[in-house]
This record gives C-alpha cells, structure tokens and sequence, in this order.
C-alpha cells in the first residue's frame, strides 16, 4: 500500500494546486490513500464547507485539521456531518468530531489520526501522548487495521521527534505540521514506522510561510501590527510525503518526500 500525506494548503494559490493536480497525482504516484491538512486553506486561517468540498472531490480521502480548525466558524457544523475530516485529538474537551478515523481504501483498514504539540504554541493544548498512545492500542496496527497515520501537529522539531519514537512499531506513519517548512529527514525509525518533522506547506514559498510578507516583516521590523495578513499568491508548491507499506506488517518499507512545482527544489517521491 502507498499512502500520500500532503502538508498544510495555504490559501487559495494552495487549494488551486490541490484541485488542480491531486486527480492525476493518484494515478502517477499509484497511491492508495490520500490525506491533505487543510487548516489554512481558506484565507490562510481555518477551512470552510465550500474549500473542504473541493479539495474532498478533487480526490483527497482525509482532511486532517489542526489549531486553526474552527477559524471558520460554519466548520463547527459541518465536521460533525463530514466524517472524511479528522479533527485533532486534543483540541478541546467538547468537540464535535472525533480525533481519530478508520478509513477504507482498496479493501484496507487505515487509522489516521492527529494530535497538536504544546511546546512554543498559543493555546495551551492537552497532553498529546496519552491520546495517541491509546488510540494506537484500541486500533492495533496488523490486526485491528491495516494501517495508521500520526500527524503530529507542532511547532517544536524535538516534540515531533519524541511522537514519532513514542510510535515508532505501533504506527505505519508519523508525520509533522505546522510550520510550513519540509524537512530532510523522512526516514524509517528503528521499529519500522516511518517518520518526518514537518511536511511542508502547499502554498507559495516566495513568502514567509505562505503569507505574503509586506505585512509579517513589518511586524518583525516594527514590532507593532498594521494591516491583515493575507495569503501570498504566487505560484505553489505541492509538497508533502509518500510512503510505501509491507502489506503483511502496515511498517514502513520505504519513505520519500515528495515536491512538485514552485520555486523549491523538485522531488518526486518513491520510483
């Protein structure tokens, strides 16, 4: 089984990519399951029903969302009706969707699941270990499911790192977000699980972090806020990782990422 995790869609530059390209991507990567975070993808801040109905039809089979998830206040409603969205497993006491599902894809049984980090972020999410670690043994991988994904959610590289081994031979795939930037060191860990820090963005990189930077450099610059942030609407970059699974175990038998388009380096994944 291949499996294709796209990282954060930033605006609308990250959800025409998105759109415009997953049909075929299915095909040339022949992947099996497809997961998109989208918590940036309208505006730059949450996802509304109509973007989430779109990146759904273009061929995405999970959205994952992280701390902006109800940015967009209407996805309160919608999660709750749209079960191929996966909310992350500590985000409140009270939420209306679950942080954890079982999809179904070519006659496999695959746990995606996501959880947000507490290292450096604004809001002082639950501990996330304990939530993983228990929705990993309720749905034990090679019996309960053929497959399970991690994405951990978090702006700190050392937190993603401790997931990833806390998983590592309890889960297919952990995989980091957030920051926007991809990083080189998708590997498979010691006990199988497959592993990277941070994904990336789909979105333009001739920015900072997606946005366009007039308005973030001035505030670094100054200190002081002026006008909204917004979206930066050069060309994109899909970006995100591929990983293929020993269909007997649901391990990692190889890991690569993948980077198509835009102004970063191109990578092309497994061949």
């Amino acid at each position: 089984m291949r499996i294709l995790f796209l990282g954060d869609v930033v605006g609308r530059t990250g959800r025409s990519a998105i759109t415009g390209r997953l049909p075929k991507l299915r095909a040339e990567l022949n992947v099996d399951f497809i997961a998109v975070n989208c918590e940036n993808a309208t505006n730059g801040l949450g996802l509304s029903p109509a973007h989430a109905r779109a990146i759904l039809a273009a061929g995405a089979d999970c959205i994952t969302l992280g701390d902006h998830a109800f940015d967009q206040r209407d996805m309160i409603d919608y999660v709750a009706k749209e079960p191929r969205i996966v909310l992350p497993l500590n985000y409140a006491k009270k939420q209306p969707a679950p942080g954890a599902r079982v999809f179904r894809a070519g006659g496999k049984k695959i746990l995606v699941a996501v959880a947000l980090g507490r290292v450096f972020m604004n809001r002082p999410f639950d501990d996330p270990f304990e939530p993983v670690s228990s929705i990993l043994d309720k749905f034990r991988l090679g019996t309960a499911v053929d497959a399970s994904i991690v994405e951990i959610h978090a702006e700190a590289t050392s937190e993603k790192a401790a997931i990833g081994i806390w998983c590592d031979g309890r889960a297919s795939l952990v995989v980091g977000t957030h920051t926007h930037v991809p990083t080189a060191d998708a590997r498979i860990l010691d006990k199988g699980t497959g592993f990277v820090s941070d994904i990336g963005m789909c979105g333009d990189y001739n920015s900072i972090i997606g946005m366009n930077a007039d308005e973030p450099l001035t505030r670094f610059v100054s200190g002081m806020p002026g006008k909204r942030i917004q979206p930066a609407t050069g060309e994109s970059t899909i970006s995100g990782v591929i990983v293929e699974l020993d269909d007997a175990t649901g391990l990692a038998r190889r890991i690569a990422p993948l980077r198509e388009g835009g102004s970063l380096e191109n990578a092309f994944g497994l061949h």
